[in-house]
C-alpha cells in the first residue's frame, strides 16, 4: 500500500499536497481499499468555503457511503470533474487521477497540523 512521503494526511484518511498557494486534496489508498469499488463521488462547488474537520462531500461504494472531511479550511477553487464520469479513478489512482478538490487555504499553517506519511502509516497499523 502506497503512502507518498511528500503528502500530509488527516485522521479521516484524506491526503493533502501543497502546490504553492493552494492545496490538492484526495482520499488515501488505505481509504479506497477499505471502501471497496467506488461508484459515485459527490464534491462541493467551486467557491464553497470549507471548514477543517467538517464534511465537504462523499464517496459511495458498493458497500457504503462515506463522508469526506476537509483536512484544512479554505475556498474550493477547482474540482476534479473527471470523477463524475469516472469514479473508479479513486480505486485505480487515488494520488494521481483521483484528486478531488483544490483549495485556497484560509490558514496555510493548518497543513502543519496534519500527519506525515510515517505518522499516518503508524495510525493505520494501530487502527
Amino acid at each position: 500500500m502506497s503512502t507518498p512521503k511528500e503528502l500530509r494526511y488527516s485522521e479521516e484518511h484524506e491526503w493533502v499536497k501543497v502546490e504553492g498557494e493552494q492545496v490538492r486534496i484526495g482520499i488515501t489508498h488505505f481509504a479506497q481499499s477499505e471502501l471497496g469499488d467506488i461508484v459515485f463521488v459527490e464534491l462541493p462547488e467551486v467557491g464553497d468555503e470549507l471548514k477543517a474537520d467538517e464534511p465537504f462531500g462523499s464517496v459511495e461504494s458498493v458497500k457504503t457511503v462515506s463522508e469526506l472531511y476537509a483536512p484544512i479550511s479554505g475556498k474550493v477553487v477547482e474540482i476534479n470533474e473527471e470523477l463524475t464520469d469516472n469514479p473508479e479513478f479513486v480505486n485505480e489512482s487515488p494520488y494521481e487521477k483521483a484528486w478531488m478538490i483544490i483549495v485556497e487555504p484560509s490558514d496555510a499553517s493548518e497543513v502543519d497540523n496534519l500527519m506525515s506519511a510515517e505518522q499516518y502509516e503508524d495510525m493505520i497499523k494501530e487502527g
